[in-house]
């Protein structure tokens, strides 16, 4: 199976039975709030979304491979852009949702070795939905 393919799928279970061997081992990760090496770091973090937020959902809007000039035939770089929602397990139950895009950087055994996270909003964007309903 292809990793676009595996990738759409982690995408359609997220946060439950992620495919970590997509990764290596050392793998860099980074968002807003997190950076940090290591594909065990990387599972510690899913498994925290998946204990703590209440019905989390990550919609995949595209997904597109693009290769290095420098490494013909290679694959170089995967953009995905999504949508994560997730109920904020506080008494009001407020609906989060961030909109944003990651690069994940491949090496030459289709190992992802660095995946990068963007929001398209702002950090307190965000808390600012834990008291105001955003349409």
């Amino acid at each position: 199976m292809d990793i676009l393919d595996r990738i759409q799928q982690d995408y359609q279970r997220f946060p439950s039975d992620q495919s970590y061997d997509l990764y290596a081992e050392e793998v860099y990760f980074e968002d807003p709030l997190n950076r940090f090496h290591g594909v065990e770091r990387y599972r510690k973090m899913i498994r925290f979304i998946e204990k703590w937020f209440i019905a989390p959902h990550l919609d995949l809007h595209s997904i597109e491979r693009t290769e290095s000039p420098s490494r013909a035939g290679s694959p170089d770089q995967i953009i995905t852009r999504w949508t994560l929602s997730w109920t904020a397990p506080f008494l009001w139950k407020p609906r989060m949702v961030i909109k944003g895009w990651s690069e994940l950087q491949l090496n030459d055994d289709n190992l992802i070795i660095s995946h990068i996270d963007y929001w398209e909003c702002s950090r307190l964007d965000v808390v600012k939905q834990l008291f105001f309903r955003i349409d």
